[in-house]
């Protein structure tokens, strides 16, 4: 008689499904998170169903016990089956994949306590003026440390001193304390007729049925997809709405409070490790009824998923460029698929791959085509910089700057919109030449003047600017070249003198609170201009802006990127949705050199049907994506001739498939990244063709060096 066995798949993406035996009395059923012993360690992993996984057969007599359970609830078959799909899909190890589902290792353990803080009746005798700030804004509240340091905009050190004087007490609280319940009726909107109907069709969708929500700026997408929120809350269903960044998140918390009474779950990198082994549990048994979150949140394990919105859904940041390299659009619409849910792509931009599956028939659409109560869209207007060009040395040209001055002369907020962080993207000697190019990449290292450094925007090296030049050694010949949101914020203070000024980029606005900052400054008036990267480009609603300046338009559109075009359109045409959205009407000024390019032309003329059905009749001409596709096979290591050798081994082992060309091997454009030389190989094949079990038989058949990675990207989005 066999024994009881089970299959685990444990988090080492080096491992394969390996066999336990299952102890007397020990219930295991696939998706249970186990502790399985591998020589003298113990892993955590998860039961799988043996006849989906296949494993080399092991005799009874040389299995393993497993050596435990985790105390949580089993991995539902709707995620396992995603978790297939996903590692399957995107050629990645299933390991990798569960590693998502299962991110926090303190959200495994049993029920803890952690200590919190809470005001008390003692003045201390010491009373500075932040600690008389802190005692004031703690009143009746209670948190960590780190927590009350936030709400009292104090550091920790003066609450640590607080709690040695005695203002502060210590008190002992379950760290899976309940959440907060949101209210489905706590202020129900008034909707205008065109919200109403959509709100209405969102709220009526039942089972998988993936809808494109396609509003334009300002018309108030986010209110219409609420109410099928407030419908799943109804209902008992939790809701999963994903973000495209992180300082996103602290806004919409502060409009899904003012909707339903209370802040919801949030999951993002910024969260502290208690707050993620709570939110984790949270939506592990259901109690966390929304979570609003990054593209990881997509993989948590929700106890009742009724509702997937990703809001934003054209954005580029969704595509996860490192580990698993998916789309979480994409991965979301799978989802709601396998869990038999509706899911809501809102956007005003939506991508040409969404735009085709509502022609095929695969979504639907609802529309919102006008702005909420009778606000207008901007008028948008070209700056031919070859007629109109800034006086040397400068970068606005002079019709943007009088804009600029009317706009401040009238107490209105204006935008200045430029995708390029720091002060300037190349510095050089002007006595040599020498261009200082990051060590570890094959990038220019970017001056950023506000942190007095040079920095690679790729791999993270920063180093002092130095004194003078370290190939000819001369001094003072170090010169910027082109211009950063910085050296733009520079310019605005020369012209503008009396101006209230933010920068507003990854490097400013790093964390959820730094957005809200940023937020609340400019509702109460105390900005006058922005100055931003795609920060700004959405998200944000503020009534008191009426100008948006893009100050280089052809940027985006250089490079050999297919979507760069796409990308172009949808940015400025995001930007500029920030102008105009309360009573005052709103005015873009796009500075290009060359105006009669599609992409400005359509801009101008507001024609986004034109310039989107030409560039889908250029993609299925050319068999790109959504009408064939691609993938991306990067070869990289440290050393630059094993990286050469391996990467033509692959190209020369390239089967011949019908309806599918390889090309390469060839540098790739980013050579070296993080000190790794990179080849690449780029596979097109017709949207028929498997692409992926062609990829899967012909680099298994392969090998390379252990310091050799060979990495492949389904469907890539960076080009790099």
């Amino acid at each position: 008689m066999s024994l009881p066995r089970t299959r685990v798949v444990t988090l080492n993406a080096a491992l394969g499904p390996l066999d336990y035996r299952v102890p007397a009395g020990m219930r295991v059923e696939p998706g249970t998170v186990v502790i399985a012993p591998l020589g003298p360690r113990q892993l955590i992993g998860v039961a799988w169903e043996a006849e989906r996984l296949p494993s080399e057969e092991v005799g009874d007599n040389r299995l393993r016990p497993l050596a435990g359970l985790v105390d949580v609830a089993p991995i539902a078959a709707p995620l396992r089956r995603l978790a297939e799909w996903t590692a399957d899909y995107y050629l990645s190890p299933l390991a990798s994949v569960l590693r998502m589902i299962l991110p926090s290792a303190a959200a495994l353990e049993g029920s803890r306590q952690l200590t919190e803080y809470r005001a008390t009746n003692t003045v201390p005798a010491r009373l500075t003026p932040q600690r008389e700030q802190a005692i004031a804004r703690l009143a009746g509240r209670q948190g960590t440390i780190r927590e009350l340091a936030d709400i009292a905009e104090v550091s920790d050190t003066v609450l640590r001193g607080l709690v040695t004087a005695g203002a502060l007490e210590a008190v002992q609280v379950e760290a899976d304390r309940p959440l907060p319940a949101p209210d489905p009726d706590f202020a129900q909107p008034i909707l205008s007729t065109d919200q109403q109907r959509a709100a209405d069709t969102l709220v009526a969708a039942t089972g998988f049925d993936p809808i494109l929500l396609d509003g334009v700026t300002g018309s108030g997408k986010t209110e219409v997809y609420f109410e099928a929120i407030a419908a799943a809350l109804r209902a008992g269903r939790q809701t999963l709405v994903l973000l495209p960044e992180i300082a996103l998140t602290e806004p919409f918390l502060k409009r899904f409070e003012a909707r339903f009474g209370c802040p919801p779950n949030a999951w993002h990198s910024g969260l502290r490790s208690s707050q993620r082994r709570r939110a984790w549990r949270a939506i592990a048994s259901g109690e966390a009824a929304v979570t609003v979150g990054a593209r990881s949140a997509l993989f948590l394990p929700y106890a009742n998923l009724g509702l997937i919105v990703v809001d934003e859904a054209h954005e580029p940041s969704f595509k996860q460029e490192e580990g698993v390299q998916y789309h979480a659009r994409d991965v979301a619409v799978m989802r709601a698929r396998f869990e038999d849910i509706p899911v809501v792509l809102s956007t005003a931009t939506p991508a040409i791959e969404t735009r085709h599956m509502v022609e095929i028939g695969r979504y639907r659409e609802v529309a919102l085509p006008s702005r909420f109560a009778g606000a207008t869209l901007p008028s948008i207007t070209a700056i031919d910089l070859t007629q109109d060009p800034p006086p040397r040395g400068r970068w606005l040209a002079p019709t943007l700057v009088a804009e600029m001055q009317a706009n401040l002369d009238a107490g209105e907020q204006s935008l200045l919109f430029l995708n390029r962080r720091g002060f300037a993207p190349l510095t050089l000697c002007r006595h040599c030449g020498h261009r200082f190019q990051c060590p570890n990449c094959t990038a220019w290292m970017v001056e950023h003047r506000l942190m007095h450094r040079l920095a690679c925007h790729h791999c993270g090296h920063v180093e002092p600017p130095p004194l003078k030049c370290p190939e000819c050694g001369e001094e003072d010949s170090l010169v910027a070249c082109g211009p950063g949101v910085e050296r733009i914020a520079d310019e605005v203070a020369a012209l503008f003198p009396e101006a209230r000024t933010a920068i507003v980029t990854s490097d400013t606005i790093w964390s959820p609170a730094k957005a809200a900052e940023f937020v609340e400054q400019m509702e109460v008036g105390a900005i006058d201009i922005v100055i931003g990267t795609q920060l700004v480009t959405k998200g944000y609603h503020f009534p008191n802006l009426t100008l948006v300046g893009v100050v280089d338009a052809d940027l985006g559109l250089q490079g050999g990127d297919l979507r760069a075009a796409e990308r172009s359109f949808q940015q400025i045409s995001q930007v500029a949705g920030r102008a105009g959205r309360g009573d005052k009407p709103g005015r873009v000024f796009v500075q290009t050199h060359d105006p009669s390019a599609p992409v400005i032309a359509a801009l101008i003329a507001g024609d986004a049907p034109g310039f989107i059905a030409a560039e889908t009749a250029a993609r299925r001409e050319a068999a790109m994506p959504p009408f064939g596709r691609l993938a991306a096979i990067i070869i990289s290591s440290e050393d630059a001739a094993e990286t050469e050798a391996t990467a033509r081994r692959i190209g020369r082992a390239a089967p011949m498939v019908e309806g599918m060309a390889v090309y390469g091997p060839a540098p790739a454009p980013l050579a070296m990244l993080r000190g790794r030389h990179r080849q690449r190989i780029l596979v097109h094949a017709a949207r028929a063709l498997d692409v992926q079990d062609v990829i899967r038989d012909w680099l298994g058949g392969l090998d390379w060096k252990p310091k050799t990675r060979v990495s492949v990207d389904v469907d890539p989005y960076s080009f790099l």
